[in-house]
């Protein structure tokens, strides 16, 4: 992975990935963090790191904007090692833009400022980048905190001047570190569309930390799950949904009920699947072999020859959950609209389809 590489089938030069990390090691002191991680951003991509605190993710952020020297390995920006031993490009010579949750905000410049400042740095004059930086804050929707300066401004406000001085930079490649954390859901959406506007104008990749899942399902190309500071998998978002590696994943990225089967009669990608002392028929993938049925909550449904009684319901306005008692485990199951069942009730259900796995796998036991 050199990123100068001459392509074989057309004569021309490869393009080399926006970001490349090479057996890369970060810690802090003789604590490790990350271990041995390859990991490549293509131009243009966004890859979300999801995993819990201390997986690893802001580390890694830190190491490729220059603010971390990594233990071993290498990172590459756009085909240009900028960090390996022996070598540490500072953060102000790598072509990152960089949204931290702690905003390091200028004390002494107002928002406009703020966003104006990488404008002025490109060779902007002052007057287009002030207006330049009064759009990007318009479609931020804080126009109106323009001449604050930071101890004026609420956590959630620095937290959108910190993401408009990022995008004024219209870098090559932007490390986002829970950059709508602090948002609520309609302002959290905005931010996520001005986010993929800029990417789509700029051409630009990213790097893209969140612990929210549906925010690493919704805009990233392919998702990289984070566990200790190694990788477990990373694939696209429905390849990660579907068919997680392991239990541990399963759960990371999202509901999951998981049944305890006995698998027989599988072809043509079905099978029956014994559960406990009921049988049903459905749509199957995964390895052979398996113990385990996973299910995610839209791959059963309410009312069917299987055994439940429901021992809760929550209705979320959009849809409602429901939890079932079954020979088999508890399951879980969303159906939309309004509750149409009561705690109690024993209505029997139906599954759809289910993803196999083992009790152990690549990312540690399941269970």
């Amino acid at each position: 992975m050199t990123g100068d590489v001459t392509g074989e089938a057309t004569g021309r030069p490869s393009v080399p990935p926006a970001l490349a990390c090479i057996r890369l090691r970060l810690g802090y002191g003789a604590t490790p963090v990350i271990t041995d991680l390859d990991l490549a951003v293509d131009p243009g991509e966004v890859v979300a790191l999801l995993g819990p605190s201390g997986s690893g993710k802001t580390t890694l952020l830190s190491a490729v904007a220059g603010f971390l020297r990594p233990s071993s390995g290498e990172i590459r920006i756009a085909g240009r090692q900028v960090a390996a031993p022996g070598r540490h490009l500072p953060p102000e010579r790598r072509d990152v833009g960089v949204v931290f949750q702690s905003y390091a905000l200028w004390p002494h410049m107002t928002a406009l400022e703020t966003v104006a400042y990488p404008f002025r740095r490109r060779g902007m004059g002052a007057d287009p980048a002030r207006r330049a930086a009064g759009d990007l804050l318009e479609r931020l929707g804080i126009a109106s905190l323009a001449d604050r300066r930071p101890a004026e401004l609420s956590g959630g406000e620095q937290q959108r001047v910190g993401l408009g001085r990022a995008l004024a930079r219209e870098a090559g490649l932007y490390l986002f570190d829970e950059p709508t954390a602090h948002l609520d859901a309609a302002l959290r959406a905005r931010l996520q569309d001005e986010i993929a506007a800029q990417r789509r104008r700029t051409g630009a990749a990213a790097l893209y930390a969140t612990h929210d899942t549906a925010e690493a399902l919704a805009i990233a190309d392919r998702v990289a799950l984070l566990r200790a500071g190694r990788m477990v998998q990373i694939a696209p978002p429905a390849t990660v949904y579907e068919r997680p590696v392991d239990v541990w994943s399963a759960r990371l990225t999202g509901p999951a009920s998981l049944l305890a089967v006995e698998v027989t009669d599988r072809r043509d990608g079905r099978a029956r699947l014994a559960l406990g002392n009921a049988v049903a028929e459905a749509a199957v993938d995964g390895p052979d072999g398996a113990e385990w049925a996973l299910v995610r909550p839209d791959w059963a449904r309410l009312g069917g020859p299987l055994p439940g009684r429901i021992v809760g319901v929550a209705y979320r306005g959009t849809h409602t959950d429901y939890e079932l008692d079954t020979p088999a485990g508890l399951v879980g199951l969303r159906e939309p609209g309004a509750p149409r069942a009561d705690r109690g009730d024993a209505p029997g259900w139906q599954l759809e389809r289910a993803w196999l796995v083992h009790r152990s796998g690549p990312g540690g036991k399941g269970g």
